[in-house]
Formats: C-alpha cells, structure tokens, sequence
C-alpha cells in the first residue's frame, strides 16, 4: 500500500537526522528582521566579490563573522525545546556579546595584529568570549562533539608544555595570552582558511542554490528524472539516482537531499514493488552521490581549492572519473536489483522529458555558465558563481509561477545566508583546531605515529602504505560519525594526511581520500545519517537500510583507496598521462562491474558464492590499476563470468542471499 509523505513529516525527518540542527522558528517581526539583515549580508558578500576589502581578506572574514555569529545565536536554539516564539533573553544577551566581541578586532584591526603576539588583557577578555561564543554556536548547529573536540585541542595548546618532552606529542607550551593570540590574531586560527572558504565559496554557491530553488529549478529537476525514465522497470531507481545528482546541485546536503526525494520518490519506488529497505539505500545513496560529484560538490571540496592553492576548476577535474565509477556501481546495482527484486515499471502521466527540457531546460544553462566559465578560466570562480546566480534570476522570468520580482529575489537572497549559518559556525571552530594543530606541530607528531605504528610490523613500503590508508579511512570514518563533513575533513587533513604525505602519496591524491571518506561517514554504520533518514521517509528497518546503502555506495569506499595505493592512482584523478588515464578508466570500470557481481549476486541470473569470491579478488587486482594486476584482474573477471554461464543450467534460479 503506498505510503503518503507530507512535508511536515519531512521537515521532522531533517529536523532529527541532518547534520546540522534546524533554525527554529522566530516571531514574525523578527524574523523580517533577520530576513533583512540576511539580505543585507548577501548584498555584501556579492559585492566584496568586485570591490575586495581593501584592508585584506583577514577583515573581510571579521567583518563576516560579527554579521553571520549573533544571527545564529538568534536563530538556532541553546536546548532541545522545540516550542517556543523566538529567542530568550539570555539569547538577545549572547548575540549582543558575540556583535561586540566580533566587530572589536575589525575596528581597530591593524593594532590588533601587530599585538597578537603580545595581546594586552582586553583583547584577550574579548578574544575569550569570542571563542566560547563560537563553540556555542557550533554546539547549536551541530552539536556537543566538535565544540568537545576544540576544547580538548585548547587544552592541549595549554598543557602540552608540561608533558614529557620526550614524548612526540609534547611541545614547548602555550599560555592563555598567547593562545588567544595565535588563534584569533593570524590566518591559522578561526580567521583562517576554513572561515574564510565559508565566507566566499559557501555563502555564494548557497545563495546560488537558493536563486535555484526559487526559481522552480528543484521541481524542475525531479520532474525531469521522472519523465526521463518511463516505461523500464529499471526506471523507479535510475530516476531517483538521477534526481538525487540534479537536486543535490541545490541541496548541497547528502542527507536533506535523500530526504527531500525521498518525499517525492518513495511511493513510486513503493509502486514498482521496491522493498522498504532497499528503497531506503537507493535514495540515501543518490543524496551521498550529489555531493561527491561535479558541478558543485561538498563544502569540503571548496577548502581542498584553498588549501592546496589550486583553482576549484581542477577539483571539479579530480572528481569526474570517480563520479563516473560511483554512478556506474549505482546503476549496475539497480539493474540487478530490478531483477533480483522482481520490480516492475511504473506508469506516470507526466509530460515527456523533451516536452520538460523544451519549456525548462534554461534551468541548465546557469550550471553550464559557471562549468564553461570554471574551464576556460575566464574568470574567477567566485565572479563565477556570481555571473551564473544573475543569470539565473534573469532566466527566471521565462516562468510566470517563479518569476524572481524584487521581493521573491530578496528573499532568497537571505535565504542563500541563513542557509550558511550552521556552516559558517562549523568553519570557524574547526579554525581553532587547524590553529593549535599548526602552533603545536601536532600533526607532524601524529603521522609519525601513524607511520610508525605500521612500520612496527612490517618494513615493506608497499604493506606500510596499505596499513596507514587503512588506518586513516578508519580514523576519518570514526570521525565522521561525529561531526559534520566539512568539520570532519579539515580534523582529517590537519592531522591525518600527513602521514600519507610523509609516505609520498601525492597531494591532490591525499586530498580526494580524505575528502570522499569525510563524505562517506555520512552513510557509515553504525550511524549512517542518511541511510537512517531515509528509512524514516520509506518506514523500513535503519540497519538493513544501512546496509543496502553501504552496498551501493561500496565503489565509492573502495576507489578512493586507489588514489592512494596505486602507482596509477592519480590517473583517477585526470593527473597522468592519456594511456594511463584510458587504462585507469577503464580497469576501475571492470572493477565496479566485479564489485557489484559481488554485492548483488547477479550476472546473467543469480551467482553463486564461487563466482562471487572470483569476482572479489579480481576487483581488488584491477583497482591496484597496475598492469600485471588489472590483467590478473580481468582473467579472473572472465574466469567468473564463464563459470557462471557453466554452472548456470545446473542452478535453480533462486535469488542469492541478502548482504
């Protein structure tokens, strides 16, 4: 019986399971208020885009924080209450501190970093509030952990001097006057690159997706994956597969994606007879996949740009072959489960996708602006971003329903902004972790353990290397579990990819692992957000659910492993020659397709558990991308196949066992 999905039922759904929490509702006459300083915000944030502080970016991102700080200590709550009209008291007294202590270094900006060194006692009282009032915003938006996690970082800036000095981790020691110093006086703590990646990248491709939304293009986008897969039965999966890509360019978020679809898409997946909990997978790994791949990308993929000082161009660049395998793994595992499953084809009386991409497809045209602008370097991403965002208003008038008129236009302009408080909260916290990492030289210390415990057990590099990715996707994964994915990469890239770097894997290389496995927490037991989110939506079980994910997304765990490991590896990430990217394509295809003989059972009918194992080793061969591997690996792929096709009329055609 199919299961209708209303938006309240959506909106508690992302209220409980998102990574980041929900603004609370405010009062009418406060809301406009926030409304109109968002909106004056964004004004600002587009138009330092042609006219840069002249004073540099480290007052920009002053001025940035003292706007976004008191807004989210006004809009996002200090409890788990969930009634109430608006802020309390302490609320108002805790934005009025944060608006203070935020704008004082801004106003007297150039004494206040010629003092950093040596911070007089006002500025370190205000430099105090300043970060508690930032872990109370970043433990409003996303919780206890990471504001935990920076306190456990400050303490260990203060009392790492009194450890023993031959231990790796100990340092010469910090007092309280230099540590405020040192993260609030320099481009190494909260006014560091994180803040900053928030104040441009973030905030301009969130005011992008919400001049989308506004203007139809999310519905444009679901409408569109419906039409274009009609009358297969593999069409209910590819179309939320496809859906989930289009909106993820809007949503940004892997799990407000899976949910927001998921609404839409679940009783058509219930129609095509698609089990609860498999249902559940496919969309919790079409909103994961959004944010793993170009246009846009994750929040991270804007830091990764900035910190290893290349354009987000040839991060775009990185992303698009395993893009590719993550959504070929999808849709052999959709096409298998349409047959394993029995699912059958779906009849809707929606318009048809030439019809759609006739009368809407100008909602492509501003994605396609920023691409070709981002290629052929014409300008900077950032004026990018903001050329495609007038595009799309200009655009918008070709549809009457969503027509963006001066006041819708405002409207999601400051929507764009207080889309971007929880993110900008998260951003500058996590500069407090960047910033004792690079004061401490914790990081340094860290891989060297790291190394080093591999090391203890084994002196092959190659067998070193392999242990030390192990122990860093478990670390990242671990990580994941408990604090945001932007949050989660810059823990991991401070303090985790040293150790691969020290070990001579490839910076753009270290960058992508870190950056899908930060992504991946997000559909890792035994949390899995967004798995668990969408079996909220589909009413199936969350650990079954969790594990059906895991199934689809396996190529996206396993690839990354060999942008670290392989002597081809950076052929995935278009770094190499053309022979070696064609032979890398083309081996991480044939592993997909091992990988998923292996997750669903399935070749030309159910596989048995002999043609199964073949086809695991023969991906982890050919994903090691070298040529002796990947042609093991292909022998033992045809080697599967043809037993299968042997053993196949010897075998009742029953369904292999559930992973």
């Amino acid at each position: 019986m199919e299961r209708a999905v209303d938006a309240a039922q959506v909106d508690e759904v992302l209220a409980e399971y998102d990574e980041e929490r929900p603004a609370r509702p405010l009062p009418h006459r406060l809301d406009v208020a926030v409304q109109f300083v968002c909106g004056l915000v964004s004004v600002a944030v587009l138009v330092q885009v042609f006219y840069p502080d002249s004073r540099g970016s480290q007052h920009y991102r002053m001025w940035f924080l003292a706007a976004v700080l008191p807004l989210t200590l006004l809009c996002y709550r200090g409890g788990r209450r969930r009634t109430g009209a608006g802020p309390g008291a302490f609320d108002w007294v805790l934005a009025a501190a944060a608006l203070a202590a935020a704008v004082y270094p801004a106003l007297v900006f150039d004494d206040y970093i010629t003092r950093s060194a040596r911070p007089p006692l006002a500025d370190v009282l205000l430099g105090a509030v300043l970060l508690l009032l930032v872990l109370e915003a970043c433990r409003r938006t996303t919780g206890w952990v990471l504001p935990a996690v920076c306190v456990a970082f400050v303490l260990y800036a203060y009392y790492g001097g009194f450890l023993p000095q031959d231990w790796s981790i100990a340092h010469r020691g910090f007092d309280f006057d230099a540590i405020v110093g040192a993260l609030l006086g320099t481009t190494e703590g909260v006014y560091g690159v994180p803040l900053d990646v928030a104040a441009t990248y973030i905030v301009l491709f969130t005011i992008y997706g919400a001049v989308l939304d506004a203007s139809g293009a999310s519905r444009f986008f679901i409408d569109l994956s419906f039409a274009a897969f009609r009358r297969s039965r593999t069409a209910p999966g590819r179309t939320v597969t496809l859906a989930g890509f289009l909106l993820g360019t809007v949503s940004g978020s892997g799990t407000a994606t899976a949910v927001s679809l998921g609404s839409v898409a679940w009783p058509v997946l219930n129609r095509a007879r698609y089990p609860r909990d498999q249902a559940g997978g496919v969309l919790a790994a079409a909103g994961i996949g959004a944010i793993l791949s170009p246009p846009t990308l994750g929040a991270a993929a804007f830091i990764i740009a900035e910190f290893l000082q290349v354009s987000y161009g040839r991060v775009l660049l990185w992303a698009c072959v395993p893009t590719l395998l993550y959504y070929l793994g999808i849709v052999l595992a959709i096409e298998i489960d349409s047959r394993r499953l029995g699912t059958r084809a779906v009849e809707r009386s929606d318009a048809s996708a030439l019809r759609l991409l006739g009368r809407y497809g100008y909602h492509f045209a501003s994605l396609l602006l920023i691409v070709a602008l981002l290629a052929t370097q014409w300008t900077s991403p950032l004026r990018a971003v903001v050329f495609a965002t007038a595009f799309q208003v200009l655009l918008s008038y070709l549809d009457p329903d969503h027509r963006l008129t001066p006041r819708r236009l405002a409207g999601a302009l400051a929507a764009g902004v207080r889309g971007v408080l929880g993110v900008a909260a998260t951003c500058a916290a996590a500069g407090i972790i960047v910033g004792v990492v690079t004061s401490t030289g914790l990081g340094l210390a860290l891989a060297d353990i790291v190394v080093g415990a591999a090391q203890a057990l084994t002196s092959e590099p190659t067998v070193v290397l392999a242990l030390t990715v192990l122990l860093s996707a478990l670390a990242i994964l671990i990580l994941g579990l408990a604090v945001p994915v932007t949050a989660s990469f810059i823990i991991s890239w401070v303090i985790i990819a040293p150790a691969l770097v020290d070990l001579g894997v490839a910076l753009p290389a270290v960058a992508m692992f870190v950056f899908y496995y930060a992504v991946l927490s997000e559909v890792s037991p035994p949390t899995a957000l967004a798995a668990v989110a969408a079996s909220a939506i589909t009413g199936g079980n969350a650990f079954r659910t969790m594990v059906q994910t895991w199934k689809y997304t396996l190529p996206a765990f396993l690839v990354p492993c060999a942008f670290v490991l392989s002597p081809r590896g950076e052929a995935l990430l278009l770094e190499a020659g053309a022979a070696d990217i064609a032979i890398g394509l083309v081996a991480g295809a044939l592993g997909v397709v091992a990988l998923a003989i292996v997750t669903g059972g399935w070749i030309t009918g159910p596989a048995g558990w002999p043609e199964r194992a073949l086809a695991a080793l023969a991906a982890l061969l050919l994903l090691y991308l070298d040529t002796p591997t990947v042609l093991a690996g292909t022998a033992l792929l045809a080697a599967a196949v043809g037993l299968h096709l042997v053993r196949r009329p010897a075998r009742r055609a029953v369904p292999p066992k559930e992973w």
